[in-house]
């Protein structure tokens, strides 16, 4: 594999530490900052919003830009916002802070994952996607884990420093070993956006936001089911996390590795497993043992579906992928927004702390509907290819891009 992958994984370690290392410190934050809990949840809200918003309008501003330029100024950007929100004076600049350095994070995924494939055989695409994203789960067993640690002893300040010290590195990592690959010719913004008009991608976003959904359903409650109904110690819950951390990894190296044999067959086992384990883990979250397995598969299960789904918006989009890369990282965040909403909903009903997985197990299978439909669709067209009376070539086909970056 290419090490430039290696300089799209150290930022996306360091976008995944600042996303999810801020729910370990709300307390601190808010305590410093003069607001309070529900007020400084504010800040994780925000970011996702960011991400929604930012994903798709970052990745349009850049559609004149290389694609190397572009994941260089998104690291600044991230930067930036990090080192706001370390020296932020006030909550309000705070949430700025944050809001700004969202703003990076769906367009370099989306733009990321778009070189990631580009820089290999096109057997490969989905294994070079899983391992940017390895950056992103390995920030849940390291870098979270890490931030909260420099939180809690050094404060809340100096992770969001050292979280923009990993930025820096990202860019730099991003300068020297990413390959300048030229933007491909003729491609325009009314191109990336056309590529929204394919049903295959708008089916593979639906996936996201649901399958996804289904993890976050479950993830955002986890600590009350832990301690108030599987009986876990709260010291216990941070190990636990890591927990689901490494399942994270493990589903994402193991996603991308069976996708580039058998995508949809892979996304069909992911999707059935994730709400099995979250049917299960509703009624059987007092067993401790239980409860250790399903967060460890929830992560494993829910990751093994993003880099077949980022490959399938890939295939998909044709020649102006980018946008839709991006937008369907900004799926991913509204799928945790939905989950997280509906799973509040659940409980404030009296329904209890496991009805969130429920949900969760809900919407992993109404998952599976989009992806049998998008399977269909696909074989569809494959054979009307097949009994084609001559073979054209396919003009809107990517090749892989005439590099020669070095490799690990």
């Amino acid at each position: 594999m290419p090490l430039a992958l290696l300089a799209l994984a150290i930022g996306a370690f360091g976008i995944g530490t600042t996303e999810f290392v801020i729910m370990g410190l709300l307390p601190q934050v808010g305590s410093d900052l003069g607001v309070s809990i529900p007020t400084a949840g504010y800040l994780v809200t925000g970011y996702a919003l960011g991400v929604m918003i930012g994903a798709p309008i970052m990745t349009a501003l850049g559609t004149r830009i290389s694609r190397k330029n572009m994941l260089m100024l998104l690291m600044g950007l991230f930067v930036l916002g990090n080192a706001v929100s370390a020296l932020a004076p006030t909550f309000a600049v705070m949430l700025i802070g944050r809001v700004v350095a969202s703003l990076a994070h769906g367009a370099f995924f989306g733009i990321g994952s778009v070189v990631a494939a580009e820089l290999v055989a096109p057997q490969k695409k989905a294994a070079a996607i899983s391992l940017m994203f390895t950056g992103l789960t390995v920030a849940n067993v390291v870098g979270v884990p890490l931030g909260t640690f420099v939180g809690h002893t050094a404060g809340w300040r100096a992770t969001f420093l050292v979280v923009a010290a990993l930025g820096v590195v990202g860019l730099v990592g991003v300068a020297k070993l990413v390959p300048d690959v030229p933007r491909p010719e003729g491609v325009r913004l009314r191109h990336e956006i056309a590529a929204f008009k394919n049903v295959q991608v708008v089916l593979a976003m639906t996936m996201t936001v649901l399958g996804f959904g289904g993890v976050f359903a479950a993830i955002t409650y986890i600590a009350p089911i832990l301690t108030d109904v599987g009986g876990f110690a709260e010291s216990s819950v941070p190990c636990l996390m890591a927990v689901f951390g490494t399942g994270m990894v493990v589903g994402n190296l193991v996603g991308g590795h069976f996708a580039d044999r058998n995508l949809m067959p892979m996304l069909y086992t992911a999707l059935a497993g994730l709400a099995v384990v979250l049917g299960l883990f509703t009624f059987l979250a007092s067993d401790k043992t239980v409860s250790v397995a399903a967060v460890f598969l929830i992560g494993a299960l829910g990751f093994a579906t993003v880099p077949p789904l980022q490959k399938h918006v890939l295939d998909h989009a044709h020649g102006a992928p980018t946008l839709a890369s991006a937008a369907n990282i900004g799926a991913f965040n509204l799928g945790n927004a939905l989950a997280a909403w509906l799973g509040g909903m659940v409980i404030s009903a009296g329904f209890g702390y496991t009805a969130p997985n429920a949900v969760g197990a809900v919407l992993a299978a109404s998952a599976l509907i989009p992806a049998v439909l998008s399977h269909r669709l696909q074989r569809k067209d494959d054979h009307a290819n097949a009994t084609r009376p001559s073979a054209e070539p396919d003009l809107h086909s990517t090749s892989r891009t005439a590099v020669d970056p070095v490799r690990l």
